[in-house]
């Protein structure tokens, strides 16, 4: 499918574990009412532009309903939470509706492109990873292909021939020879390495373990290897236009895929310094005084736009991020 255009839910990702709790009187606890107070705000953002979001925008939506209903379920637990808990849920309703009038203008614009990937907006196909691990440097590759090896058509074929929802109505988790080659081939760097970890991301979602797919951790673990050896050379030349997509895109498809050590402090106010204050969205640097929004018609920078309430970390407010990314990952690297 298309490409994810920026990061979903950095800080949600990893929902808190029950010995991290954000008591409600402590800087944690504050700090969530604020993550939830930006996510209102962004769900109002992407409700005014529902009339032009395409597909990644939806899928968007979905795997946030998931993550807030993942923070739910463990703030509910504590008495003490139970306002936050509310406020989460009343968040992942609000969204619940939002989803299905963004279906209805996706039949009148891409009725095709959404029969195909129907599964990947469906409630309970995004499932948070339950265990963590690291990446493997050991895994890296000593080359890469010069070029992106496939196209993104290659791509979504691919897909759908997973998902089982192209036009000869075959069965979910079937793989050609052509798809093994594709999203097998070592070397690949860029989009084209996200897309072969999507491949497998999703093989996981949909439940497919047979033949290849028993081997999808082990692909995982080399594709995200190497997509955290690029997101280290991005940082390195100082995440330089137009490398951030990618570089939060990276992120956002190994951390579901339950790679912990994408969770960084120093990444995270990275991004955060990449906002425009006034919308609260990530977009092109602006190098005139005209301002524009990267991919406005990908929508998915919405669901960004929850990070507004932060700003550009500066020293004051380091303690105050650090505090909630404990409370919200337990994972800080």
């Amino acid at each position: 499918m298309a490409r994810f255009r920026l990061l979903l839910l950095l800080l949600l990702a990893l929902p808190p574990q029950p010995s991290s709790l954000p008591w409600p009187d402590t800087a944690q606890g504050t700090m969530a009412g604020l993550i939830l107070t930006a996510l209102e705000k962004a769900t109002l953002f992407l409700e005014d532009r529902l009339p032009t979001i395409n597909l990644d925008g939806v899928v968007g939506f979905q795997v946030l309903e998931e993550q807030l209903k993942g923070v739910q379920g463990k703030w509910a637990s504590d008495p003490l939470l139970q306002p936050l808990s509310f406020r989460a849920g009343q968040l992942a309703n609000a969204l619940s509706a939002l989803l299905r009038k963004s279906i209805f203008y996706l039949k009148q614009s891409d009725p095709t492109y959404l029969r195909e990937f129907q599964p990947s907006i469906q409630p309970g196909f995004w499932k948070l990873p339950h265990a963590w691990t690291r990446t493997n440097a050991s895994l890296v590759y000593p080359w890469l292909e010069p070029l992106d090896s496939f196209s993104e058509e290659s791509s979504d074929a691919c897909l759908v021939q997973l998902l089982g929802t192209g036009t000869d109505s075959s069965q979910p988790c079937r793989l050609s020879n052509f798809c093994r080659t594709l999203m097998t081939k070592a070397g690949c760097s860029g989009y084209s390495l996200s897309h072969q970890l999507l491949y497998f991301l999703w093989a996981r979602m949909q439940g497919c373990t047979q033949g290849l797919f028993h081997q999808s951790q082990h692909y995982m673990d080399v594709f995200c290897a190497n997509m955290m050896e690029l997101n280290r050379r991005a940082e390195a030349m100082g995440y330089t236009y137009p490398t951030q997509d990618l570089f939060m895109e990276n992120i956002m498809f190994c951390g579901m895929a339950g790679f912990s050590d994408f969770y960084k402090l120093r990444w995270l106010e990275a991004i955060l310094s990449w906002q425009k204050p006034l919308v609260g969205c990530f977009g092109k640097p602006a190098v005139t005084e005209k301002k524009e929004l990267l991919e406005e018609e990908g929508m998915l920078a919405g669901l960004a736009c929850w990070l507004a309430s932060f700003g550009s970390p500066n020293k004051e407010k380091k303690d105050m991020v650090l505090q909630i990314h404990i409370v919200v990952s337990n994972q800080i690297i």
